[in-house]
């Protein structure tokens, strides 16, 4: 072939993005011409012997079949997590509902939170009067301050806001809600109280730092604030 002749042929050879367009434009190219099936050779991913298009195209669904066993796998793990913590929601629920004094609501759910929750650190703030605390008497997971007081400053956004965070807080939050000399709270939750009208605040504190992670989701966090704030107003 002279010099013109195979420079001619360069210019006529379509190019790689002209071949994959025509065959994507042509999906059944492949079922008008099987042959070609068995005699184009496919490099090795990984750098092995070249394979057959149909040999790669079989790998290429094994992987893509093992993705997505491990993405159904990943999805059946979060619904049966979901389904635990939903069960352990309505059981909080009809445990504090069950009793008729606050005080006996509250040990039912400080202990709920350590024992079905796994949380290492939980502590209730309620607005009202200070001596309301002395009268309930629950140690450290009990806290009554005024709406307006200086402490909760560092909560006014999500107060304000009326959703639950969770994850990492800053140090003046976890300072307050469980004492500065506290550094095993690897993640944290902070669950408004009352809606729109706050009538107190939820956190709860664990040593693993992926207890509490943001992209769980917060929508249990949502049903506990709204038991213990229906527990709350029962008085």
């Amino acid at each position: 072939m002279s010099t013109q002749h195979r420079a001619q042929a360069l210019v006529d050879e379509p190019t790689a993005e002209a071949v994959s367009a025509y065959l994507s434009r042509h999906p059944e190219f492949f079922s008008q011409h099987p042959e070609l099936l068995d005699s184009l050779r496919v490099p090795h991913p990984t750098g092995g012997a070249a394979v057959s298009l149909i040999e790669r195209q079989l790998d290429q669904l094994r992987h893509r079949n093992a993705r997505l066993e491990r993405q159904l796998r990943e999805l059946v793990a979060i619904a049966r997590e979901n389904e635990t913590l939903v069960q352990r929601v309505h059981g909080l629920t009809v445990a504090l509902l069950g009793e008729t004094g606050l005080r006996e609501r509250l040990q039912i759910l400080e202990a709920q939170l350590r024992e079905a929750f796994r949380v290492d650190q939980a502590v209730l703030v309620l607005f009202g009067a200070r001596n309301a605390e002395n009268e309930l008497s629950m140690g450290r997971f009990l806290r009554v301050l005024a709406p307006d007081d200086p402490d909760l400053r560092p909560f006014a956004t999500l107060l304000e806001g009326g959703n639950p965070r969770c994850g990492q807080i800053r140090d003046s939050q976890r300072d307050f809600l469980f004492g500065p000399d506290t550094n095993e709270v690897g993640s944290a939750a902070m669950i408004p109280l009352g809606g729109r009208t706050p009538s107190g605040l939820l956190a709860l504190g664990s040593s693993e730092r992926e207890h509490f992670n943001p992209g769980k989701g917060t929508d249990m966090l949502r049903r506990i604030g709204e038991a213990v704030s229906a527990a709350v107003r029962l008085g």
